[in-house]
This record gives structure tokens, C-alpha cells and sequence, in this order.
């Protein structure tokens, strides 16, 4: 399969059919060159606060309620499209109020027979629980797919082993990311690659990139898309199958073979996926005194 990953950029938007035609764009852009899975980034949604004004776009509790309250057009945009085109798409994610006693950070999953299902994040980093007040929803997920299984670890998801662990199971992992700081794109980067290694999989890194300087909380953006692989058998010696380049936008492609996953999990150098329960075994220290 051909799989599709974004960097993308933030617009003010004046109209929704502005919304509506640039997410076509999109979507065309990546079918058109043959990709079957797309991958949009964490809070990418953000942009659709600016529907609402200044006033709102610039105030973060005022903005995060008003995208919440688009997504089901955004769902229904993004079904009508995953349809039309044959593929499918792991939307950009959003602060959405959802049941739970805070908001959550949601990605919508969609397959192009018209399902959709939701991935919501895990852990919330330092500025999501503080200002944003974001919380974390329901629990980690497997989508059985045309395309393999898909597990989605959202941005800061990405950098904890045990939620990798926890998706041993999937075929590929999407990790959407937002990262202000060029360092928080490469712990997301390095998240994704030691996921890869860790339970011999394909990883696919989404980013926002460019300002968005309407916006409180999304002001600032760098990164770029990546897919990566085990450095192993039958993948690069370098673990990347693809990476675009730092913060211009548009689309990163690569190839990826389901049977080179299945043989490198069985026939790989390393067994890293089968031997991480050894790690059990090894993990009892003993505490030695060395000084006087």
C-alpha cells in the first residue's frame, strides 16, 4: 500500500467551503498519487476556530468549544471523502467535548466503506493539563482494516513504551503530532522510530508546521511527516522509509508491504517483539555499594 502523511499548515478560514475545498485539496492530492491510508495531524482542527472570528480564535477555552462543536460536519466532510476516493483517512484531531468530565484530544478514523471509529489520546502533556484542561478519554484501540491493523498513538502517546506495547498486535502505527519546538518534533520522531524497533512495525509521523498566529494555542508549529520502519530485514538500514523536509508543507509518501512486517517478525536479525517479555526476567536490580 501506498500510505500518505501531512504536514500541514493552519489557514484562517472565512467561509466553511473554504474548509471544505482546501481538505479536498487535500485528499485529492494523496489519492491522485495512488496513497490509500492519509494521516493528519494532532490539532490540526484548531483552524476551524477561526470560523467563528478573532475574538473566539484567540481565546483558548472559547476556541476549544468551538471546534468541539464542528466535528460532526467535519466527520461527515471526511466520510463523503474517504468514500469518494477509496481510502482511508485518520483525520486531524480535535479538543472535543465527548461525555467526560474534561475534554478530550480525539482523531477520528475513517475507511472508505463509510465506518468511522475514534482514537482519543492517553497521557496529556504539561500544556494540555494546564491551560488547555484536556483530559484522557477512552482507552487504546485496534482497527482491523482492508490495509493491515492500525493502532493510533497520539503525539505524546508515542514516547511511552507500554502504549506501543499495548498495540503489539498492529501492523502500522499513526502517530499525529503537534510540536512547537523543534525538540518536540524529534522526541515525537524518536517515539515513532523506537515504537518501530520495539514491535517491528511501520510508524507514520503527522505535523502541523508554520505559524497560526490567530491562534493561543497552536501559534507555533514545527515539524514534518515520517515513516519509518525496523532497521531491519527488508527495511532501510536507517529505520526511514520516508521523511519530508522540516516544516514545508504538503505530503510525504512511501511504500509499504505488509509481508516485509510479517517476515521481519519472523525471520528479523532482532526479535525485539517476541523477546520484550524477557525484560521481566531482567528487570530486578541489586544495589551495590562502590564508595567508601
Amino acid at each position: 500500500m501506498k500510505i500518505a502523511t501531512a504536514a500541514y499548515p493552519l489557514d484562517w478560514l472565512d467561509s466553511w467551503a473554504q474548509y471544505e475545498d482546501k481538505l479536498a485539496a487535500w485528499v485529492e492530492d494523496a489519492a491522485d498519487q495512488g496513497s490509500e491510508l492519509l494521516v493528519f495531524p494532532e490539532y490540526a482542527a484548531m483552524e476551524l476556530s477561526t470560523l467563528e472570528g478573532p475574538e473566539v480564535a484567540g481565546d483558548l477555552q472559547a476556541s476549544i468549544s468551538a471546534v468541539s462543536e464542528r466535528m460532526e460536519a467535519v466527520a461527515e466532510l471526511h466520510r463523503g471523502l474517504a468514500a469518494a476516493h477509496g481510502v482511508h483517512i485518520l483525520g486531524a484531531s480535535a479538543p472535543v467535548h465527548a461525555g467526560f468530565a474534561l475534554p478530550v484530544n480525539r482523531a477520528e478514523f475513517y475507511s472508505p466503506c463509510g465506518k468511522r471509529d475514534h482514537q482519543d489520546k492517553q497521557i496529556m502533556t504539561m500544556f494540555e493539563r494546564e491551560p488547555w484542561e484536556i483530559g484522557a478519554g477512552g482507552p487504546l484501540k485496534l482497527f482491523d482494516t482492508a490495509l493491515g491493523k492500525i493502532g493510533v498513538l497520539i503525539c505524546y502517546d508515542s514516547e511511552f513504551p507500554l502504549l506501543g506495547r499495548a498495540l503489539a498486535e498492529a501492523d502500522i502505527l499513526l502517530m499525529p503530532s503537534c510540536t512547537e519546538a523543534l525538540a518536540g518534533y524529534w522526541r515525537v520522531r524518536i517515539g515513532a522510530m523506537s515504537r518501530a524497533l520495539e514491535t517491528q512495525c511501520v510508524t507514520v509521523q503527522s505535523s502541523i508546521v508554520g505559524p497560526a498566529p490567530w491562534s493561543t494555542s497552536v501559534a507555533l508549529n514545527t515539524g514534518t511527516g515520517g515513516i519509518f520502519g525496523p532497521p531491519d530485514t527488508g527495511f532501510p538500514a536507517t529505520g526511514v522509509l520516508a521523511e519530508g523536509t522540516l516544516d514545508q508543507p504538503g505530503w510525504t509518501f512511501a511504500e509499504v508491504d505488509l509481508q516485509s512486517i510479517a517476515n521481519v517478525r519472523a525471520q528479523g536479525v532482532v526479535r525485539n517483539r517476541n523477546h520484550w517479555p524477557e525484560q521481566e526476567q531482567r528487570i530486578k536490580t541489586s544495589r551495590i555499594l562502590l564508595k567508601r
